[in-house]
């Protein structure tokens, strides 16, 4: 019975986990860079660029070989998802309130020279 309890433990914090949004955020990328990895090495061994599918399968250990290029294309793709996701956090959606007013031109005040005069005149 403690066992059963502990899985059911383990299954309440993983859920509450999914509950926090930039968690679900980062889950959600990098399931997508997960099938876009998959697909793309899908393409390649459909493809066989450079007989790339004939060097895999010949190998006397085909699945590691396949296993290592799925890791890392799914780093890559699921790094680089997850880091658009949460660069793409800070832009504002755009409002449906309708056009807003060009952005204006606003005089500002400038010193005076005094500060040229701080720095040295090179001599020519």
């Amino acid at each position: 019975m403690p066992d059963n309890a502990h899985s059911q433990n383990q299954k309440a914090r993983w859920f509450g986990l999914l509950r926090v949004p930039l968690f679900r955020l980062l889950a959600i990328n990098l399931a997508a860079g997960t099938a876009v990895a998959a697909l793309f090495v899908g393409g390649l061994l459909a493809l066989n660029p450079s007989n790339l599918r004939d060097l895999i399968l010949a190998d006397s250990s085909p699945g590691t070989a396949l296993g290592l290029l799925l890791l890392g294309f799914v780093v890559t793709f699921g790094s680089t998802a997850m880091g658009t996701a949460i660069m793409a956090m800070g832009h504002r959606e755009k409002d449906d309130d309708g056009p807003r007013d060009p952005p204006r031109l606003v005089a500002q005040r400038v010193r005076d020279g005094s500060r040229r005069a701080a720095l040295p005149r090179s001599s020519p």
